[in-house]
């Protein structure tokens, strides 16, 4: 299974539900900011892609980044909850 970060900007509509629902769908996920998830999945990034522009508009934008390696972060949790961080350490291995 692979690791992606999924991008994207919702410009004029703003209509998450049918996105979030998607993104749901592959199963392990996380949600470590606004406009970013992490999800895992054995598709490629190219089919990710293809899922969940048929849940936005025309004019949004949609980056589906693989991830691998190295990765660090600063202040995901709200109120000191290490659920994100956790999330994180688990599916992306050597991360802090």
């Amino acid at each position: 299974m692979k690791v992606y970060q999924i991008n994207y900007d919702l410009r004029k509509q703003r209509n998450y539900d049918e996105l979030y629902q998607k993104i749901k769908s592959y199963g392990t996920w996380c949600h470590p900011l606004e406009s970013c998830w992490i999800v895992v999945s054995h598709k490629t990034a190219v089919e990710i892609r293809d899922d969940l522009g048929t849940a936005i508009d025309n004019d949004d934008g949609l980056l589906i980044t693989r991830l691998q390696g190295e990765a660090a972060w600063y202040n995901l949790d709200d109120k000191g909850s290490q659920v994100v961080a956790n999330w994180l350490k688990s599916n992306l291995g050597s991360a802090t």
